[in-house]
């Protein structure tokens, strides 16, 4: 095989535009094109710490018929209709990959989702930023796709031990995502385009035999000896099957409740909590890009920040947390009665604004676990939410103040334009956290100024609360089998359980899960 690796270092306008690209590398290899036989994009990534921004390139030509490999795979599905069932409750992305996995291992997947459909879930939707109306059933956070569907559609994980983080961009490239997602550094899909894909992902289980049912909230687990055997819906409908695959999110508090009440082992964990802070994705591309304006090859830049903080003699770090640039930000609340705030971006990230979640780490001394047990961290979140809609007015306004007046603890200005379609209500933010909490949101935004000159100003607000980052829960499971460490046949899956932080992190994780169950049920059978 006939091969010349290449490392190049071009400017955007090159580097972004498939044909000049291509060309470019047929010349840095030094061959004649019709030599080539085929171009692997291996990586793309910018480079802006220099005077001029650049992208590296990485690609390999082939002079001969390249490896099978190479080329993105396509995964088949064979029929599993009559197949031992995996019951798999959530449709986010560890609930849909588990599902797929377990239709490659030749198991049928039935998976039950709360919510609704992609389409008629955004009537939902639409009513939240219209009416202020929460179902709490179908939101931003529960219905197909999960809380990834409307969301900025990151791919990239820094837990990348946890499976094969190319077989999970192949699968969504295969079901319709742009092959763009397997070249570059810092890919994503944008929250117009994830809706289709799902639907594709699902389509794909149904044409396997597999179900996957909406509507269907879990109101009791059925446990017998020490076992799982399946689950109980808010129909009182049973779904029995060899095993139960727990995927239900980081927002899903019934379950949690429930496994509390049914004495299923859950355990308190750290989490973070803060706010979302919305800037001019101008100014935030003057400062990354050191330009006074974007050229027209470069894609809307993000940044991440973190500063740690010391009060009352406890150190915590305050960071950004799913920054999306040229975004919007989102009401993510669950219930009605709070109000929770979320960032996502469509897939060309060309909206005027670009936010962030800034958060404060919450440690496990900082809960009143005392008095809440290990739910300690929920009610905590909970209480932070109902306050902010209750600050704001009671409705799905979100409590509001401009950047460098929360800073100084100033209150007056005046709120911005934003992209948070219910609105704003002014407030001291100072006083919707406790004591430390503002505290350390202050001193991290000033430390923020610091690195990045233009950041800190009255020229970004910030919008309460973002408190979803992860689960304030985990579900406890054997680091060797995934098994739940005191029910057997329940696996505890993804963001909700604990072990996931993302769309592809959640989806190796169903992926590992599927895996266990499947070699499980082969040794038992």
């Amino acid at each position: 095989m006939r091969k010349k690796e290449l490392d190049l270092v071009l400017p955007p306008e090159i580097a972004f535009d498939a044909e000049r690209l291509e060309q470019e590398i047929i010349k840095n290899a030094r061959v004649k094109p019709e030599d080539v036989k085929f171009i692997h994009r291996v990586k793309r990534s910018i480079d802006a710490r220099g005077r001029e921004v650049v992208t590296k390139v990485r690609a390999d030509v082939y002079l001969d018929t390249p490896p099978a490999d190479v080329h993105s795979p396509i995964y088949t599905y064979t029929d599993v209709t009559n197949q031992p069932k995996v019951i798999i409750v959530g449709a986010g992305p560890a609930g849909l990959f588990a599902a797929l996995r377990c239709i490659e291992l030749g198991l049928k997947p039935v998976v039950l989702e709360r919510g609704k459909d992609v389409r008629n879930r955004r009537r939902d939707l639409a009513a939240i930023n219209k009416e202020h109306l929460v179902n709490p059933d179908s939101n931003y956070c529960f219905g197909e796709g999960g809380a990834g569907t409307y969301s900025d559609g990151k791919l990239y994980t820094r837990s990348k031990k946890r499976g094969d983080l190319q077989r999970i961009l192949q699968i969504l490239v295969q079901h319709g995502a742009t092959p763009d997602i397997l070249f570059d550094a810092h890919p994503h899909i944008g929250t117009n385009k994830l809706p289709k894909i799902i639907e594709t992902i699902r389509e794909s289980v149904r044409e396997a035999g597999g179900e996957v049912l909406f509507d269907m909230r879990v109101t009791e687990f059925i446990v017998a000896q020490g076992a799982m055997r399946g689950v109980v819906t808010q129909d009182r409908q049973e779904y029995i099957g060899e095993s139960v695959i727990l995927a239900t999110g980081h927002s899903a508090r019934d379950i949690f409740e429930l496994l509390h009440r049914q004495d299923i082992a859950i355990e308190a964990k750290p989490f973070a909590m803060g706010v979302r802070v919305e800037h001019q994705q101008s100014l935030i591309d003057q400062i990354q890009y050191k330009c006074t304006s974007r050229s027209a090859w470069l894609p809307a830049s993000s940044y991440a920040l973190v500063q740690q903080t010391n009060y009352d003699n406890r150190q915590r770090g305050v960071f950004s947390f799913c920054m999306c640039p040229g975004g919007f930000i989102v009401p993510s609340a669950t219930a009605p009665g709070e109000v929770v705030v979320n960032g996502m971006s469509p897939s060309r990230r060309d909206s005027r604004f670009a936010n962030s979640g800034i958060v404060v780490a919450i440690e496990l001394e900082d809960m009143e676990l005392e008095k809440y047990g290990q739910l300690a961290g929920l009610k905590m979140q909970q209480a932070l939410e109902q306050r902010a809609c209750a600050m704001a007015g009671g409705t799905q306004a979100a409590p509001a103040q401009l950047l460098l007046d929360f800073t100084k603890k100033k209150l007056g200005g005046e709120l911005l334009e934003t992209s948070y379609q219910p609105g704003l209500a002014p407030v001291d933010m100072n006083e919707l956290f406790s004591p430390a909490m503002a505290y350390r949101l202050r001193e991290g935004f000033k430390g923020f100024g610091n690195k990045m000159r233009g950041y800190l100003s009255n020229d970004a607000q910030i919008i309460g609360v973002e408190s979803r980052t992860s689960s304030p829960v985990r579900i406890p499971r054997d680091r060797d089998t995934l098994e739940h460490v005191q029910v057997k046949n329940l696996y505890p899956c993804g963001e909700g359980a604990g072990y996931a932080g993302g769309i592809v992190s959640a989806a190796m994780d169903g992926e590992r899960c599927a895996e266990m169950v499947a070699a499980k049920v082969k040794r038992v059978l």
